[in-house]
């Protein structure tokens, strides 16, 4: 028996389609970049907050390992806070955090996310043929490819959603017809 093998060179059509594959969870920011405000310590007897000693704590906190960085406030015992102890830190971290979130680490997750996808340059993206890859661990993707998507279709000519073998349509931007 004689068999012939053909060496044809393999091509990935993939990578030459000019498919550009975006990953939400890059956005994601680094667990460095997270940093929490907790209000536990600073009930008196784990119970209530006092407000001349919060006030006395505030004043004497040092703000600046909150810098550039998203805060999540929360309380981590079983308390009732009052509202404005959540507007007074607020108030110290407006101008030296990047974000700041009421709320769980996941909500201050989303946050950041949300502020990376306001922030981005859309240029990048110009007359792309985008695919937003599917089983990203983020929280609430749904919300996140939604935002992404507001940010990216009006300067893109298509998006899709899964992976480049496995793709479904989500957008194509018409062609522009010529007029003579």
């Amino acid at each position: 028996m004689l068999f012939l093998y053909c060496m044809e060179e393999i091509v990935n059509r993939v990578q030459n389609s000019g498919l550009v594959a975006v990953d939400l969870a890059d956005y994601l920011p680094e667990q460095s970049d997270l940093s929490e405000f907790d209000f536990a310590p600073r009930l008196w007897n784990g119970l209530i907050l006092k407000e001349k000693d919060f006030r006395d704590f505030l004043a004497a906190h040092d703000w600046s390992s909150y810098t550039n960085k998203h805060v999540y406030l929360h309380c981590s015992v079983d308390a009732i806070l009052p509202s404005w102890a959540f507007m007074i830190v607020s108030s110290k971290l407006i101008g030296i955090a990047k974000t700041i979130t009421i709320g769980s680490l996941q909500d201050a997750k989303q946050t950041a996310m949300t502020y990376s996808i306001q922030s981005l340059n859309t240029e990048e993206f110009k007359d792309g043929k985008l695919i937003i890859k599917g089983c990203s661990d983020i929280p609430n993707p749904e919300a996140v490819m939604s935002l992404f998507l507001q940010r990216v279709q009006p300067v893109c000519s298509s998006v899709m959603y899964g992976e480049p073998c496995s793709t479904v349509p989500i957008f194509k931007r018409p062609k522009s017809k010529t007029v003579y």
